[in-house]
């Protein structure tokens, strides 16, 4: 099974610490975000792993190399100066990913949900031509207090239904690479109007996941993620 690492991000709200390193190379709790996630994809038996990358990518791949280190194989979709937000990133690494759902993961969350979890549930959507993704959820963090879904008997409603229920992504997902097949190389697109068209359609699962997460994505919570790996969490 492939995983793909989001890493394409500019990281605006963690500047001036990305003005001269891509958000996913910045540290906590003593090596860099992404590192911690292909280490844990490593213990967890993955081998294939794309990563996209457009602001200082070049650093990135100077960093992590093939993945030779972590016992990985590391290949990158490289994307145009301003990135192709998450659809159109996805979509652009299809040919990476090949026919089978695959594992997405934002570079700059930090979260104990169990990786080698993604086969199952991949092995689910490729049984159930009624699916085409299914997200880990979490609790609405201070700075996203009204969540982005609900969840109800495993099955993602919008937020324009009741306020019941409500949960964040977390940035962890498995795909169908059908969800991505209509969108041309090259285009940009976020996730979100995506999904919403798919939740109204029924074919987006999920799971609540109620441990621990961080997205990493101010300078505040990155140093907050770096105490607590510091520490031993």
């Amino acid at each position: 099974m492939k995983v793909m690492i989001l890493a394409a991000g500019r990281g605006e709200r963690l500047r001036p610490l990305t003005d001269t390193t891509p958000k996913p190379l910045l540290r906590a709790g003593g090596k860099p975000l992404i590192v911690w996630q292909l280490e844990r994809l490593a213990a967890d038996g993955f081998r294939e792993i794309v990563i996209n990358h457009a602001y200082l990518g070049e650093q990135i791949e100077a960093v992590l190399g093939d993945g030779q280190r972590f016992g990985l194989n590391i290949r990158y979709s490289p994307e145009p100066h301003g990135a192709l937000e998450t659809a159109g990133g996805i979509a652009n690494a299809l040919a990476l990913l090949g026919d089978e759902p695959f594992l997405v993961i934002n570079g700059d969350v930090w979260c104990d949900w169990k990786f080698d979890q993604a086969h199952r549930i991949a092995y689910n959507i490729a049984s159930n031509h009624a699916r085409l993704a299914h997200l880990v959820l979490v609790d609405n963090p201070p700075h996203h207090p009204l969540g982005d879904f609900s969840l109800e008997k495993g099955i993602l409603h919008a937020a324009e239904r009741p306020q019941e229920n409500m949960f964040t992504y977390a940035g962890i997902g498995v795909f169908s690479p059908g969800l991505f097949a209509g969108i041309p190389r090259g285009t940009v697109m976020r996730l979100r109007p995506l999904l919403d068209r798919e939740i109204a359609r029924g074919t987006i699962g999920g799971e609540y996941h109620s441990s621990q997460w961080i997205d990493a994505g101010t300078r505040e919570r990155l140093a907050d993620l770096d105490k607590k790996l510091s520490t031993g969490y």
